[in-house]
Protein backbone atom coordinates (compact mmCIF):
# COMPACT_ATOMS: atom_id res chain seq x y z
CA UNK A 1 0.00 0.00 0.00
CA UNK A 2 2.92 2.27 0.33
CA UNK A 3 2.68 3.61 -3.30
CA UNK A 4 -0.78 4.21 -2.94
CA UNK A 5 -2.47 7.28 -2.88
CA UNK A 6 -3.56 8.83 0.41
CA UNK A 7 -7.56 8.01 1.64
CA UNK A 8 -10.17 10.37 0.94
CA UNK A 9 -10.31 11.43 4.85
CA UNK A 10 -7.21 12.00 5.55
CA UNK A 11 -7.15 15.21 6.55
CA UNK A 12 -10.26 14.87 9.07
CA UNK A 13 -10.16 14.51 12.59
CA UNK A 14 -12.72 12.46 14.45
CA UNK A 15 -13.66 12.86 18.05
CA UNK A 16 -15.56 9.62 18.90
CA UNK A 17 -17.12 9.61 22.32
CA UNK A 18 -19.53 6.35 21.04
CA UNK A 19 -19.45 2.95 22.58
CA UNK A 20 -21.35 -0.34 21.75
CA UNK A 21 -22.29 -0.79 17.93
CA UNK A 22 -23.69 1.99 16.28
CA UNK A 23 -21.87 4.77 16.83
CA UNK A 24 -18.14 2.61 16.75
CA UNK A 25 -19.48 1.42 13.43
CA UNK A 26 -20.18 5.05 12.12
CA UNK A 27 -16.69 5.91 13.35
CA UNK A 28 -14.75 3.05 11.98
CA UNK A 29 -16.40 3.47 8.51
CA UNK A 30 -14.81 6.86 8.53
CA UNK A 31 -11.71 5.85 10.04
CA UNK A 32 -11.71 3.06 7.03
CA UNK A 33 -11.70 6.17 4.44
CA UNK A 34 -8.64 7.68 6.53
CA UNK A 35 -9.89 10.04 9.01
CA UNK A 36 -7.95 9.99 12.29
CA UNK A 37 -10.44 8.90 14.86
CA UNK A 38 -9.59 9.36 18.79
CA UNK A 39 -11.94 6.98 20.13
CA UNK A 40 -12.71 8.96 24.18
CA UNK A 41 -13.06 5.91 26.57
CA UNK A 42 -14.30 6.13 30.22
CA UNK A 43 -11.50 4.56 32.37
CA UNK A 44 -13.59 1.28 32.50
CA UNK A 45 -13.62 1.50 28.64
CA UNK A 46 -16.45 1.03 25.91
CA UNK A 47 -19.07 -0.70 27.63
CA UNK A 48 -18.84 -3.94 24.62
CA UNK A 49 -14.72 -4.32 25.54
CA UNK A 50 -16.51 -6.77 28.51
CA UNK A 51 -19.39 -8.34 26.09
CA UNK A 52 -18.45 -12.01 25.05
CA UNK A 53 -17.69 -14.53 24.99
CA UNK A 54 -16.32 -15.29 22.56
CA UNK A 55 -12.76 -13.35 24.06
CA UNK A 56 -9.16 -13.71 22.34
CA UNK A 57 -6.66 -13.33 24.86
CA UNK A 58 -8.86 -11.15 26.69
CA UNK A 59 -10.31 -9.02 24.00
CA UNK A 60 -13.86 -9.20 23.08
CA UNK A 61 -14.16 -9.87 19.51
CA UNK A 62 -17.73 -8.13 19.54
CA UNK A 63 -15.31 -4.71 20.07
CA UNK A 64 -12.64 -6.14 18.06
CA UNK A 65 -15.22 -6.05 15.17
CA UNK A 66 -16.59 -2.19 14.83
CA UNK A 67 -13.16 -0.10 16.53
CA UNK A 68 -10.23 -0.55 13.70
CA UNK A 69 -8.32 2.36 12.37
CA UNK A 70 -8.77 3.92 15.85
CA UNK A 71 -6.85 5.68 18.69
CA UNK A 72 -7.75 5.26 22.40
CA UNK A 73 -7.60 7.82 25.00
CA UNK A 74 -9.17 7.45 28.31
CA UNK A 75 -10.72 10.46 29.44
CA UNK A 76 -13.31 10.10 32.72
CA UNK A 77 -15.65 12.67 32.21
CA UNK A 78 -17.02 12.89 35.60
CA UNK A 79 -13.58 15.46 36.60
CA UNK A 80 -13.24 18.99 35.68
CA UNK A 81 -10.04 18.21 33.92
CA UNK A 82 -10.79 15.76 31.77
CA UNK A 83 -13.90 17.73 30.54
CA UNK A 84 -11.41 20.48 29.56
CA UNK A 85 -9.26 18.34 27.66
CA UNK A 86 -12.17 16.79 25.84
CA UNK A 87 -13.01 20.12 25.02
CA UNK A 88 -10.15 21.04 24.11
CA UNK A 89 -9.81 17.93 21.53
CA UNK A 90 -13.17 19.01 20.12
CA UNK A 91 -12.09 22.51 19.25
CA UNK A 92 -8.91 21.04 16.99
CA UNK A 93 -11.13 18.30 15.24
CA UNK A 94 -13.50 18.81 12.60
CA UNK A 95 -15.80 15.86 13.48
CA UNK A 96 -17.44 14.87 16.99
CA UNK A 97 -19.64 11.73 16.97
CA UNK A 98 -21.68 10.51 20.27
CA UNK A 99 -24.42 8.33 20.94
CA UNK A 100 -25.09 8.93 25.12
CA UNK A 101 -28.74 9.03 26.00
CA UNK A 102 -29.88 12.62 24.57
CA UNK A 103 -29.06 15.18 26.57
CA UNK A 104 -26.18 13.70 27.87
CA UNK A 105 -23.46 15.58 26.40
CA UNK A 106 -25.53 18.90 27.01
CA UNK A 107 -25.18 17.98 31.01
CA UNK A 108 -21.41 17.68 30.30
CA UNK A 109 -20.93 20.75 29.09
CA UNK A 110 -20.13 18.99 25.56
CA UNK A 111 -23.14 19.72 23.76
CA UNK A 112 -23.45 20.10 19.78
CA UNK A 113 -24.96 24.12 20.70
CA UNK A 114 -22.08 25.09 23.13
CA UNK A 115 -18.95 23.70 20.96
CA UNK A 116 -20.49 24.55 17.97
CA UNK A 117 -21.04 28.40 18.84
CA UNK A 118 -16.96 28.10 20.26
CA UNK A 119 -16.21 26.69 16.64
CA UNK A 120 -19.13 26.78 14.18
CA UNK A 121 -17.00 24.94 11.75
CA UNK A 122 -17.79 21.41 13.79
CA UNK A 123 -19.73 18.87 12.29
CA UNK A 124 -21.37 17.31 15.70
CA UNK A 125 -23.26 13.94 14.81
CA UNK A 126 -25.45 12.24 17.64
CA UNK A 127 -26.85 8.88 17.07
CA UNK A 128 -29.59 7.44 19.33
CA UNK A 129 -32.24 4.83 19.45
CA UNK A 130 -35.21 7.68 19.02
CA UNK A 131 -34.20 10.62 18.25
CA UNK A 132 -32.99 14.16 20.53
CA UNK A 133 -36.44 14.33 20.67
CA UNK A 134 -37.28 11.77 22.52
CA UNK A 135 -34.74 11.33 25.13
CA UNK A 136 -36.84 9.09 27.67
CA UNK A 137 -36.68 5.97 24.88
CA UNK A 138 -33.92 3.49 25.20
CA UNK A 139 -32.03 3.01 22.52
CA UNK A 140 -31.23 -0.70 21.86
CA UNK A 141 -31.00 -2.55 18.44
CA UNK A 142 -34.00 -4.96 19.17
CA UNK A 143 -36.33 -2.56 20.56
CA UNK A 144 -35.84 -0.08 17.67
CA UNK A 145 -36.55 -3.38 15.42
CA UNK A 146 -39.76 -3.71 16.84
CA UNK A 147 -41.09 -0.36 17.30
CA UNK A 148 -39.99 0.28 13.65
CA UNK A 149 -41.84 -2.51 12.08
CA UNK A 150 -39.27 -4.26 11.28
CA UNK A 151 -39.97 -7.65 13.01
CA UNK A 152 -43.44 -7.41 11.92
CA UNK A 153 -42.38 -8.23 8.29
CA UNK A 154 -39.10 -10.33 8.98
CA UNK A 155 -41.28 -13.87 10.02
CA UNK A 156 -42.39 -16.70 8.12
CA UNK A 157 -46.16 -16.20 7.23
CA UNK A 158 -48.25 -17.10 10.85
CA UNK A 159 -44.88 -17.23 12.29
CA UNK A 160 -44.03 -14.72 15.46
CA UNK A 161 -42.34 -11.43 14.56
CA UNK A 162 -38.48 -12.69 14.33
CA UNK A 163 -35.80 -10.08 14.48
CA UNK A 164 -33.06 -9.53 11.64
CA UNK A 165 -30.38 -11.84 12.14
CA UNK A 166 -27.91 -8.94 12.55
CA UNK A 167 -28.03 -5.72 14.49
CA UNK A 168 -29.62 -3.96 11.55
CA UNK A 169 -31.14 -0.85 13.04
CA UNK A 170 -27.43 -0.24 14.82
CA UNK A 171 -25.43 -0.98 11.28
CA UNK A 172 -28.09 1.49 9.35
CA UNK A 173 -27.61 4.21 12.03
CA UNK A 174 -23.92 3.87 11.50
CA UNK A 175 -23.99 4.20 8.00
CA UNK A 176 -26.63 7.34 7.72
CA UNK A 177 -24.28 8.88 10.27
CA UNK A 178 -21.60 8.44 8.49
CA UNK A 179 -23.08 9.46 4.94
CA UNK A 180 -24.65 12.46 6.37
CA UNK A 181 -20.81 13.58 7.88
CA UNK A 182 -19.76 13.14 4.51
CA UNK A 183 -22.11 15.32 2.87
CA UNK A 184 -21.73 17.97 5.75
CA UNK A 185 -17.99 17.95 5.38
CA UNK A 186 -18.95 18.80 1.53
CA UNK A 187 -20.90 21.76 2.30
CA UNK A 188 -17.88 23.22 4.80
CA UNK A 189 -15.88 23.24 2.31
CA UNK A 190 -18.02 26.00 0.72
CA UNK A 191 -19.69 27.57 3.66
CA UNK A 192 -16.86 26.93 6.26
CA UNK A 193 -19.82 26.01 8.59
CA UNK A 194 -20.23 22.58 10.01
CA UNK A 195 -24.00 20.66 10.82
CA UNK A 196 -25.74 19.03 13.63
CA UNK A 197 -26.38 15.88 12.67
CA UNK A 198 -29.12 13.86 14.48
CA UNK A 199 -29.30 10.16 13.33
CA UNK A 200 -31.85 7.56 15.09
CA UNK A 201 -32.22 3.63 14.85
CA UNK A 202 -35.77 3.65 14.45
CA UNK A 203 -35.55 6.40 11.12
CA UNK A 204 -33.31 4.47 9.77
CA UNK A 205 -34.88 1.11 10.19
CA UNK A 206 -38.10 2.96 8.79
CA UNK A 207 -36.15 4.45 6.10
CA UNK A 208 -34.89 0.87 4.72
CA UNK A 209 -39.20 -0.23 4.12
CA UNK A 210 -38.29 1.62 0.92
CA UNK A 211 -40.68 -0.26 -1.36
CA UNK A 212 -42.69 -2.02 1.75
CA UNK A 213 -43.75 1.86 2.75
CA UNK A 214 -44.38 2.75 -0.96
CA UNK A 215 -47.15 -0.64 -1.11
CA UNK A 216 -48.21 0.57 2.09
CA UNK A 217 -48.88 4.57 1.28
CA UNK A 218 -50.33 3.48 -2.04
CA UNK A 219 -53.16 1.35 -0.53
CA UNK A 220 -53.04 1.61 3.48
CA UNK A 221 -52.58 -1.98 3.44
CA UNK A 222 -50.45 -3.35 6.22
CA UNK A 223 -47.53 -5.42 4.57
CA UNK A 224 -47.80 -9.33 5.65
CA UNK A 225 -44.86 -11.36 6.86
CA UNK A 226 -43.62 -12.87 3.35
CA UNK A 227 -41.03 -15.41 4.84
CA UNK A 228 -38.69 -16.07 2.14
CA UNK A 229 -40.48 -14.70 -0.66
CA UNK A 230 -40.84 -11.22 -2.53
CA UNK A 231 -43.76 -8.66 -1.63
CA UNK A 232 -44.33 -7.89 -5.10
CA UNK A 233 -42.49 -10.22 -7.89
CA UNK A 234 -43.12 -14.02 -8.30
CA UNK A 235 -41.52 -16.34 -8.21
CA UNK A 236 -39.13 -14.61 -6.61
CA UNK A 237 -37.92 -16.62 -3.12
CA UNK A 238 -36.37 -19.54 -1.25
CA UNK A 239 -36.83 -22.68 -3.07
CA UNK A 240 -36.09 -26.40 -2.26
CA UNK A 241 -34.57 -28.73 -3.79
CA UNK A 242 -33.35 -32.04 -3.55
CA UNK A 243 -30.26 -31.50 -0.92
CA UNK A 244 -31.29 -28.00 0.39
CA UNK A 245 -32.55 -24.79 -0.88
CA UNK A 246 -31.61 -22.02 -3.38
CA UNK A 247 -32.37 -18.32 -4.25
CA UNK A 248 -34.61 -17.49 -7.44
CA UNK A 249 -35.62 -14.02 -8.59
CA UNK A 250 -37.10 -14.19 -11.82
CA UNK A 251 -38.29 -10.11 -12.21
CA UNK A 252 -39.91 -10.29 -15.59
CA UNK A 253 -42.58 -12.11 -17.84
CA UNK A 254 -39.78 -12.67 -20.31
CA UNK A 255 -37.41 -14.61 -16.97
CA UNK A 256 -40.34 -16.18 -16.20
CA UNK A 257 -40.84 -18.38 -19.54
CA UNK A 258 -37.12 -19.19 -19.58
CA UNK A 259 -37.39 -20.10 -16.25
CA UNK A 260 -40.55 -22.33 -16.74
CA UNK A 261 -38.34 -23.92 -19.58
CA UNK A 262 -35.21 -23.98 -17.26
CA UNK A 263 -36.92 -25.91 -14.87
CA UNK A 264 -38.95 -28.48 -17.62
CA UNK A 265 -42.34 -27.50 -16.68
CA UNK A 266 -44.02 -26.35 -20.09
CA UNK A 267 -47.59 -26.96 -17.98
CA UNK A 268 -46.66 -23.63 -15.49
CA UNK A 269 -45.39 -21.53 -18.74
CA UNK A 270 -48.97 -22.08 -20.48
CA UNK A 271 -51.05 -21.45 -17.33
CA UNK A 272 -53.27 -18.52 -17.37
CA UNK A 273 -52.98 -18.06 -13.97
CA UNK A 274 -49.23 -16.93 -14.22
CA UNK A 275 -49.44 -15.11 -17.54
CA UNK A 276 -47.78 -11.97 -15.70
CA UNK A 277 -46.52 -11.21 -12.50
CA UNK A 278 -49.35 -9.19 -11.43
CA UNK A 279 -50.90 -12.91 -11.96
CA UNK A 280 -48.57 -14.73 -10.34
CA UNK A 281 -48.44 -12.40 -7.22
CA UNK A 282 -52.07 -13.16 -6.36
CA UNK A 283 -51.51 -17.16 -6.59
CA UNK A 284 -47.71 -16.62 -5.32
CA UNK A 285 -47.72 -19.23 -2.91
CA UNK A 286 -49.20 -22.36 -4.95
CA UNK A 287 -46.91 -21.00 -7.94
CA UNK A 288 -44.42 -22.00 -5.17
CA UNK A 289 -45.33 -25.29 -4.40
CA UNK A 290 -45.65 -26.51 -7.72
CA UNK A 291 -42.12 -25.11 -8.68
CA UNK A 292 -40.61 -26.98 -5.78
CA UNK A 293 -42.33 -30.27 -7.51
CA UNK A 294 -39.86 -29.80 -10.14
CA UNK A 295 -36.82 -28.61 -8.61
CA UNK A 296 -36.82 -31.19 -5.56
CA UNK A 297 -35.55 -33.49 -8.83
CA UNK A 298 -32.38 -32.24 -8.78
CA UNK A 299 -29.38 -30.76 -6.53
CA UNK A 300 -28.71 -27.31 -5.84
CA UNK A 301 -25.82 -27.21 -8.36
CA UNK A 302 -27.13 -28.94 -11.08
CA UNK A 303 -30.38 -26.22 -10.85
CA UNK A 304 -27.69 -23.07 -10.47
CA UNK A 305 -25.92 -24.63 -13.71
CA UNK A 306 -29.02 -25.04 -15.35
CA UNK A 307 -30.48 -21.56 -14.32
CA UNK A 308 -26.81 -20.30 -15.09
CA UNK A 309 -27.36 -21.64 -18.50
CA UNK A 310 -30.67 -20.08 -19.27
CA UNK A 311 -29.82 -16.83 -17.54
CA UNK A 312 -32.17 -17.12 -14.55
CA UNK A 313 -30.40 -15.32 -11.64
CA UNK A 314 -30.51 -17.51 -8.85
CA UNK A 315 -27.72 -18.37 -6.01
CA UNK A 316 -27.10 -20.78 -3.49
CA UNK A 317 -27.76 -19.84 0.28
CA UNK A 318 -24.53 -20.14 2.12
CA UNK A 319 -23.48 -20.07 6.22
CA UNK A 320 -20.84 -17.30 6.64
CA UNK A 321 -18.22 -19.70 6.80
CA UNK A 322 -18.97 -21.11 3.41
CA UNK A 323 -19.74 -17.18 2.57
CA UNK A 324 -16.14 -15.84 3.62
CA UNK A 325 -14.78 -18.56 1.75
CA UNK A 326 -16.46 -18.23 -1.15
CA UNK A 327 -14.33 -16.41 -4.23
CA UNK A 328 -17.55 -13.94 -3.88
CA UNK A 329 -16.07 -12.67 -0.86
CA UNK A 330 -12.16 -14.05 -1.10
CA UNK A 331 -11.62 -12.06 -4.38
CA UNK A 332 -13.04 -8.41 -3.20
CA UNK A 333 -10.90 -9.16 0.28
CA UNK A 334 -13.37 -9.43 2.46
CA UNK A 335 -12.11 -11.01 5.45
CA UNK A 336 -8.53 -9.30 6.23
CA UNK A 337 -6.01 -9.92 8.93
CA UNK A 338 -4.00 -8.03 11.33
CA UNK A 339 -2.08 -8.27 13.96
CA UNK A 340 -3.33 -6.88 17.84
CA UNK A 341 -1.38 -5.91 20.42
CA UNK A 342 -2.93 -8.07 22.84
CA UNK A 343 -4.78 -10.79 20.51
CA UNK A 344 -2.68 -11.32 18.11
CA UNK A 345 -3.50 -12.09 14.48
CA UNK A 346 -7.08 -11.61 13.80
CA UNK A 347 -9.57 -11.55 10.99
CA UNK A 348 -11.43 -8.66 10.06
CA UNK A 349 -14.46 -7.43 7.48
CA UNK A 350 -13.13 -5.85 4.70
CA UNK A 351 -14.44 -2.70 3.70
CA UNK A 352 -17.21 -2.66 1.61
CA UNK A 353 -15.92 -0.53 -1.40
CA UNK A 354 -12.82 -0.42 -3.21
CA UNK A 355 -11.29 2.86 -4.31
CA UNK A 356 -9.42 2.67 -7.17
CA UNK A 357 -9.62 -1.25 -7.45
CA UNK A 358 -8.00 -1.76 -3.97
CA UNK A 359 -9.84 -2.24 -0.60
CA UNK A 360 -9.27 0.37 2.01
CA UNK A 361 -6.56 -1.04 4.42
CA UNK A 362 -6.40 -1.96 8.21
CA UNK A 363 -3.80 1.11 8.94
CA UNK A 364 -4.33 0.40 12.81
CA UNK A 365 -5.67 -2.57 14.38
CA UNK A 366 -8.39 -2.34 17.21
CA UNK A 367 -7.22 0.11 20.41
CA UNK A 368 -6.21 -1.76 23.63
CA UNK A 369 -7.71 0.85 26.17
CA UNK A 370 -6.17 4.43 26.77
CA UNK A 371 -3.22 2.68 24.20
CA UNK A 372 -2.91 6.03 22.67
CA UNK A 373 -3.85 8.56 25.43
CA UNK A 374 -0.12 10.38 25.95
CA UNK A 375 0.20 10.26 21.94
CA UNK A 376 -3.05 11.78 20.72
CA UNK A 377 -2.69 14.80 23.37
CA UNK A 378 0.68 15.48 22.45
CA UNK A 379 0.22 15.46 18.50
CA UNK A 380 -3.32 17.04 18.94
CA UNK A 381 -2.48 19.55 22.16
CA UNK A 382 1.17 19.37 22.37
CA UNK A 383 0.65 18.70 25.79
Amino acid sequence: MADSPPLPLVTVRVLDFTQALAGPYCTMLLGDLGADVVKVEPPSGDHSRQWGPPFINGESSYFLSVNRNKRSVILNLKQKESLDIAEALAMVSDVLVENFKPGTMERLGLGARKLQGLKPALVYASISGFGQNQPTLAGYDQIAQGTSGMMSVNATPDGPPTKVGIPIGDIAAGMFASNAILAALVERATTGNGRNVDVALNDSLLALFTYQAGRYFATGDVPSQEGNHHATIAPYGTFAVSDGFLNVAVATDAQYQRFCEAIRAPDLADDPRFATNALRQAVKHELARLIETHLRGGTREEWLARFEQFGIPAGPILDIEEAFESPLATGRQMRLEIEHPSAGRISQVGAPWKLDGGSSPIRRPPPTLGQHSEEVLQEWLGQ
